[in-house]
């Protein structure tokens, strides 16, 4: 949180009414509720809010509502809200919770708008739209940094970096950061520096019943531990602060690429190669079919330490089999941060299914190289993400993120521009999925939950699921965050 941002926002409606908010008074709208009823919003009251923000108040008859309704995952960009609040500052987001709050309205909470299942988005709800809120301030002295929650990766990065610092922060430059770090945060330091949640000082957060609390190890600690795994349950968090470490600028690339044909000979290679990998070595392998290519098998990523000693430790990779492109050299780390935005484009159709494995079996690699498929229109990615370090030094109970005897997570996922391929790509994904997950140890990434059933969900929280209820208990008895991946109350 900006200290002047705060203040200008706390000045409250008489500066906020002299700000035009395109048309939010044009006339009354239907408006969905939690309880799946229809209630009407007056002329009167949304002019009301309209002047209570600072930001704009935007209806579908308010030029920017299409934009403003568009995610990442084209999949649900035929969602339409009643109505989309994009907050300034903290008082705009108080001010958009009352009044959600008061209207009993379903809710949707939006930051970087790259939710895979369409959570940051609401068919006939409101949209609490904190996008505009994308400051990012860095104190190269306490290695920390401060940033809003519409704040992007990228833009996170590179503040960081300009003091030769980072902290764990995703594979795609345009994943904003709040949606990431509530649901563990994976990423390329986490076998060195452990997950996002695991570098979280603390967060400014405003809660369903509108109280804005500081959670840290010191202040509300229980709703600190909820926050760090616990997929937004909670709370709506205007600040992280995070810790930030010595990283770069230059850090070791490592990528190769190898022909489909010797997917399973690469993948085998992989995990013997991977074993004993040391906390500065994050190597991942796939699987890729670009639409209408032949698909290639894949090792590549990037080596923290000492670039001597990170090119001994690379040696056997260098010498093994034939692979049609290889590289092993210095990177800038913003850009190596930014390589898969190319393929991760905003608006195209995205499917993913993901899990994760304590031990990889020989079954698993057969089923997923056997059954790996592309088509004409399609890009299909099979990618395997190492845990382990860091990350596996966390006790299970210390944050709500219990997947900590994780060794790796294997995603498949699918991204196509056509609409009407969606319904075939969905269950080629589906069916694939079948395969793999009796070999998963029953978990998955939170922030990969598409249609996952409630008890899988329950269940997925493992043994802090009790204490993960108890929270959702305290803080929102009323379920009004629920378009995540869900606790239920019990009260």
């Amino acid at each position: 949180m900006k200290r002047r941002d705060f203040v200008t926002s706390a000045l409250g409606a008489a500066a906020a009414a002299s700000v035009p908010y395109t048309k939010a008074s044009a006339s009354d709208i239907s408006a969905n509720t939690l309880k799946g009823e229809s209630t009407v919003l007056t002329k009167a009251e949304l002019k009301e809010l309209g002047d209570s923000l600072r930001g704009k108040l935007l209806l579908p008859s308010s030029d920017g509502y299409d934009q403003a309704r568009k995610i990442w995952n084209g999949m649900w960009n035929d969602k339409r809200p009643a109505l989309v609040a994009r907050c300034s500052g903290i008082k705009d987001v108080l001010n958009a919770v009352e009044f959600a709050r008061t209207h009993d309205l379903l809710v949707a909470l939006r930051g970087g708008g790259h939710s895979i299942s369409g959570k940051s988005i609401c068919e006939g709800g409101m949209v609490i739209d904190m996008s505009p809120m994308d400051g990012v301030h860095v104190d190269p002295f306490a290695k920390t940094a401060r940033v809003e929650p519409g704040v992007l990766l990228g833009a996170l990065d590179q503040a960081s970096q300009h003091f030769g610092l980072a902290t764990t922060a995703g594979v795609v430059s345009h994943t904003g950061a709040a949606g990431l770090t509530l649901g563990g945060g994976i990423g390329r330091l986490q076998r060195k520096h452990g997950l996002t949640i695991d570098n979280l000082i603390s967060a400014d957060v405003i809660t369903p019943d509108g109280r804005f609390l500081r959670a840290s190890q010191e202040d509300n600690e229980d709703l600190f531990w909820g926050l760090r795994g616990g997929g937004g349950n909670f709370g709506i968090v205007t600040s992280f602060e995070y810790q930030l470490h010595k990283v770069g600028p230059k850090v070791l690339n490592v990528s190769f690429m190898y022909p489909i044909s010797d997917a399973k000979d690469v993948l085998n290679f992989y995990f013997d190669f991977n074993m004993n990998a040391p906390d500065d070595l994050y190597i991942g392998a796939g699987l890729v079919i670009p639409p209408g290519e032949p698909g290639f098998a894949m090792i590549s990523g990037c080596y923290f330490g000492d670039f001597e000693e990170g090119e001994r430790l690379l040696e056997p990779l260098r010498k093994f089999g034939k692979p049609m492109f290889s590289n092993i050299g210095p990177i800038d780390y913003v850009d190596l941060q930014s390589r898969n935005d190319r393929n991760n484009e905003h608006g195209h159709y995205y499917y993913a299914k993901s899990g994760f494995f304590t031990d990889i079996e020989t079954a698993v690699i057969d089923n997923a190289v056997e059954r790996f498929a592309g088509t004409s229109s399609r890009r299909t990615l099979l990618l395997i993400s190492p845990f382990g370090g860091a990350v596996g030094r966390v006790a299970e109970d210390a944050t709500a993120f219990s997947h900590r005897d994780t060794q790796y997570q294997i995603e498949i996922s699918s991204g196509w521009e056509n609409a009407a391929l969606s319904d075939g790509n969905v269950q080629w994904c589906r069916n694939y999925w079948e395969a793999l997950d009796p070999f998963t140890s029953g978990g998955f990434y939170v922030n990969f939950v598409v249609d996952q059933g409630q008890q899988q969900v329950n269940e997925n929280y493992r043994g802090n699921f009790d204490r993960l209820v108890a929270l959702k208990n305290k803080y929102d008895p009323t379920n009004f965050l629920r378009l995540n991946a869900n606790i239920e109350p019990t009260v």
